[in-house]
């Protein structure tokens, strides 16, 4: 899974999301898998099925969803509502239906926001047999009486669930799972925020000059799809996973990254993604911040961290679900969620990883004796040329401030501190940090040694 052969090099974040963004995805069904065959054109994708009726814990995978057209017909034979048109004008997961109803009984069936009266919802109904349309509460209340033609050409049938998953080798086994999830039809922040940014996140690990860990991404319908991961490969996450994160809602108008800690939140182990997550929020809380984990709200975190298995998997998120108008509607564009903040997001949570990676390996200047002739290597400015680095298309370095994180990493290297605890000493970010010990590795000044 580490090969990127027949993998498009170039990323164009904007183009693959007015790809992605018509289909109608749900937990299961070719919208899914269409969904994820676009995705693989970028990152190398091993497609996994799983079989309906697969029992996964205390959960049976549903039968695959399909549906073709529907229409709702009003009295004098014009269009209501089109799935054409937009579809989230259809109960996701709706049955089939093609009967003559009179309005009072199709209220039943219909669904708008009295509170958002521009907006049509999100609305689905996967584990209970219902059918239904979505439309704006303002074409709602134009309805007049009489009888309507409810169309919804759509079945069930014993299929698969579909998910994806890309893997870059480390140095060892151990392992960091990076998952979003594939399953929402056309939401802008709340459905593919997530994989365009894991995506992006994918092309930025890859592009490590050396990884420690084992890095896994992995893309999956949300709830059922975490569950049926963790039926195939929960044993082996407990053996091997050193942290993690899901990524949800990376776009939108908030500037701050925010975690969602661990439900264990182990404070009495410093190197865990927890205590990464607090560190950033300390010293940089313009830039991130941390909530408590929770239960009654969110995304798969919650199964990767439920008692049975408890493991380190932190949420990271931009505006948050529901706490944004838009959420699970129709004004949940591409224009709301904004593409620069998805790619901002990718940056900031590579930096995290990057500094995780690092994490209790203690670090050791390999030219103890005196300051190294920094001139000679291009990393003193001189008169003329003002440092700049580019670790990447990313990073960009202020002369001054460069040329001081390197002189303290190298006096603080002294074979008794991380990285973090050098940030710490200094006051600084450790994801500022990284990417000035990693030039000072390239030329073998500084050397990562065994965890503190």
């Amino acid at each position: 899974m580490d090969s990127r052969a027949n993998v498009s090099d170039t990323l164009d974040l904007s183009a693959i999301f007015d790809e992605l963004y018509p289909l109608c995805r749900s937990i299961t069904g070719s919208g899914t898998r269409r969904s994820l065959e676009i995705i693989g054109r970028h990152m190398p994708l091993e497609i996994v099925e799983v079989e309906s009726g697969t029992q996964v814990f205390d959960w049976t995978v549903p039968p695959q969803w399909e549906i073709e057209s529907a229409t709702l017909t009003g009295p004098d034979g014009k269009t209501v509502v089109d799935f054409a048109d937009h579809n989230l004008h259809v109960l996701n997961y709706s049955e089939p239906v093609d009967e003559k109803i009179e309005l009072g009984e199709l209220q039943k069936h219909l669904h708008s926001l009295p509170a958002m009266p521009d907006a049509i919802p999100y609305v689905t109904s996967y584990y209970a047999p219902k059918w239904g349309f979505c439309l704006t509460d303002r074409q709602r209340k134009t309805l007049k009486p009489g009888t309507y033609h409810a169309k919804i050409d759509s079945r069930k049938f014993k299929g698969h669930l579909t998910y994806g998953v890309a893997e870059l080798k480390g140095e060892t086994d151990e392992l960091v799972l990076i998952t979003s999830y594939v399953c929402h039809p056309s939401l802008a922040n709340n459905e593919l925020s997530g994989p365009l940014g894991l995506l992006s996140l994918y092309h930025k690990i890859a592009q490590w000059p050396k990884r420690r860990y084992t890095y896994r991404f992995l893309l999956i319908p949300e709830t059922i799809g975490s569950i049926c991961y963790l039926a195939a490969h929960g044993e082996e996450l407990r053996q091997r996973l050193k942290g993690g994160a899901v990524l949800t809602c990376l776009g939108g108008h908030s500037k701050i990254l925010n975690f969602k800690l661990t439900r264990a939140d182990v404070l009495d182990q410093p190197y865990s993604v927890d205590h990464l997550a607090r560190h950033l929020a300390d010293v940089d809380p313009q830039g991130w911040k941390v909530r408590q984990f929770t239960p009654t709200s969110g995304s798969d975190e919650r199964q990767f961290c439920s008692p049975g298995f408890n493991l380190p998997m932190v949420q990271i998120a931009r505006t948050v679900y529901g706490q944004y108008d838009e959420y699970h509607t129709s004004l949940d564009t591409k224009e709301f969620m904004r593409i620069e903040r998805v790619e901002d997001a990718a940056v900031r949570i590579n930096q995290f990883f990057m500094a995780f990676d690092f994490e209790g390996q203690t670090l050791h200047n390999l030219s103890p004796n005196g300051e190294p002739n920094l001139g000679k290597r291009g990393l003193y400015p001189s008169t003329n040329s003002p440092l700049t680095w580019r670790l990447s298309s990313d990073t960009v370095f202020d002369a001054r401030q460069t040329l001081n994180q390197i002189l303290q990493i190298l006096s603080y290297s002294d074979g008794n501190r991380d990285l973090r605890g050098i940030a710490e000493i200094v006051k600084a970010p450790v994801t500022q940090l990284v990417p000035v010990a990693l030039q000072l590795e390239s030329h073998d000044l500084v050397q990562r040694g065994a965890r503190a």
